[in-house]
């Protein structure tokens, strides 16, 4: 890793050296970063099974710095678990650099060398990314290429190891990951095409990784290949794309060591015009789970990512308690998204107008034939789009959006899931939970700089710990404060002594590209989701105090 950080400098110091040479009259360039610290005390609490570490507190802090002129670029980014909070990876430990590169760019070309994320088409065979609420950096740590020969040729390669662990330093996995990928722009290669309306793009990629046998009972492929091909066409209000991905047989602790190749197809149609919009999806992957340790599980050392087809809920007992995320050994996937504005200065629409989201998702498993592969092992044999009777998810919901006037803004959802616990372990209970959920949202604004907005949620369901309730209040004063409370209440939990209120209060205050924020309640075990990725939290009582700054 030393040699390693040296020839990074190596290459800062003679790039520059060369840039300066060649560009002597240039700006000396800008810095900026960010700056991002969150301490939580805990309390224990039996009532809700509170941990609590020996330490009683935590602390997750980093610091971005980045420099960048016209034709050169480097950063690095100081990060800090002292020690790493409740429900993030436990081995994040200590102080010390997690991401540093440099790099420059000419007319054509640009090149990374250290640290750098990316991402091929949809993600499905390469993602490289932060997600910091969710503990997940799988940062690439090699060498980066970008490379346009020709209007709307853009072509990228890349080498290199992922982000594992922290201890004090940063620390790879011991896989190698390899890629190329081709974006063809035929409208900025065609000016005629855009002329007519029409959009046409185009991609391909080719990833491989490597990793060594040192299996005592098995024959592993240590070279492991995946490869796609995607396309784009748009015309007007139109769109329609679809990407299609083969990953080669990758015996892995996720798939139970088969010998067998995996698929990944997605696509994706839509129309839009104002005041109105669908969006139709439909996914199948089969065996997509691509690691650079064939041993790691939850979200380690994820090569690609699988979008989910479900919508991103932000009310708090949508997005908290059933969550669902894509199942990589597979999954047959649809959904189908409406939006529509009632027009201003009608019956229905207002004098501002009224917007409607209908959304309806669902996921199953794949329907599968098994077959023979030797005296040990037994595979499969499945097809695209060979959809089973066994349900993952289903989620119908309906949102409406009025505003009555330049005081009051109303907002009402209602939706209706069915979760296969089984298949995903975030509930007390197996088999399948069906819920009921209505949010009710209404801000009223009080006057230019003071606003009141307040919540009801309810959940009912006959499984798992039955019904819930959220209620919030927020009172926030333009530009710079925020006081907030809320409260998740169990009320319909079979055991008396688990109908737990979840009471807590929140104070923000912002100032410029500054903000701190104080927690103080209990936080309720569970699971959160961003983007079709999720982490278990913990139960906690105490407080949070985070501070984030940009420059």
């Amino acid at each position: 890793m030393k040699s390693f950080n040296l020839s990074i400098w190596a290459v800062c110091f003679f790039t520059a050296q060369f840039s300066f040479g060649q560009f002597e009259n240039l700006q000396l360039g800008t810095i900026t970063g960010n700056i991002e610290a969150t301490y939580q005390f805990y309390r224990p609490d039996s009532t809700i099974n509170a941990q609590v570490p020996p330490e009683k507190g935590a602390m997750n802090s980093f610091a971005n710095i980045n420099y960048r002129n016209s034709f050169f670029k480097a950063g690095v980014r100081f990060e800090s678990y002292l020690p790493v909070l409740l429900g993030y990876p436990q081995r994040f430990k200590g102080s010390g650099l997690g991401y540093r590169y440099a790099g420059f760019s000419g007319k054509n070309l640009e090149v990374t060398v250290g640290n750098f994320y990316d991402q091929f088409g949809s993600g499905m065979v390469f993602r490289s990314f932060e997600e910091r609420q969710l503990g997940i950096d799988n940062a690439m740590d090699g060498v980066h290429l970008k490379y346009r020969p020709y209007k709307g040729v853009e072509l990228t390669g890349l080498a290199g190891k992922q982000r594992f662990e922290f201890d004090s330093k940063l620390v790879d996995g011991q896989g190698i990951v390899r890629g190329v990928n081709a974006e063809l722009d035929f409208r900025s290669m065609f000016p005629k095409i855009d002329s007519i309306g029409l959009q046409l793009t185009a991609g391909g990629s080719f990833v491989s990784k490597f990793q060594r046998d040192q299996n005592t009972i098995l024959i592993l492929p240590e070279n492991v290949a995946a490869y796609s091909g995607r396309m784009k066409i748009g015309y007007k209000d139109f769109f329609l794309s679809g990407e299609y991905v083969i990953k080669e047989n990758d015996p892995s602790t996720n798939n139970g060591y088969i010998y067998k190749n995996g698929h990944g197809l997605l696509l994706n149609a839509g129309y839009s015009r104002k005041g109105f919009g669908v969006l139709l999806q439909a996914k199948s992957i089969d065996n997509m789970s691509f690691r650079s340790d064939r041993s790691a599980t939850l979200t380690d050392l994820q090569i690609n990512f699988l979008p989910a087809l479900t919508k991103t809920h932000t009310y708090n007992l949508a997005a908290t308690l059933y969550p669902y995320a894509t199942i990589p050994t597979g999954e047959i996937a649809y959904q189908a998204d409406i939006m529509y504005t009632i027009p201003k200065g009608t019956k229905l629409g207002g004098k501002y107008g009224t917007k409607i989201n209908v959304n309806f998702s669902t996921a199953y498993d794949v329907s599968r034939k098994s077959i023979l592969y030797d005296s040990l092992l037994r595979g499969y044999t499945a097809t695209p789009f060979g959809m089973s009777d066994s349900l993952f998810f289903r989620d119908f919901n309906i949102e409406i959006s009025r505003k009555f006037n330049k005081k009051l803004l109303v907002n009402l959802v209602y939706y209706n899931q069915a979760f296969n616990a089984s298949a995903n372990i975030v509930a007390q209970t197996l088999g399948y939970i069906y819920t009921n959920i209505v949010v009710a949202d209404v801000t009223y604004k009080l006057s230019k700089k003071h606003s009141l907005r307040g919540e009801l949620q309810g959940l009912w369901t006959k499984q798992d710990k039955g019904d819930w309730t959220t209620v919030l209040l927020e009172y926030s004063i333009s530009p710079h404060w925020t006081f907030a409370v809320i409260d998740q209440w169990n009320y319909g939990n079979d055991v008396a002594a688990q109908r737990v209120h979840y009471l807590l209060g929140s104070v923000t205050y912002i100032t410029g590209s500054t903000r701190f924020m104080l927690n103080v309640g209990k936080q309720r075990a569970g699971i959160f989701c961003v983007g079709g990725i999720c982490r278990q939290v913990p139960a906690s009582n105490g407080f949070t105090f985070s501070f984030t700054h940009s420059f």
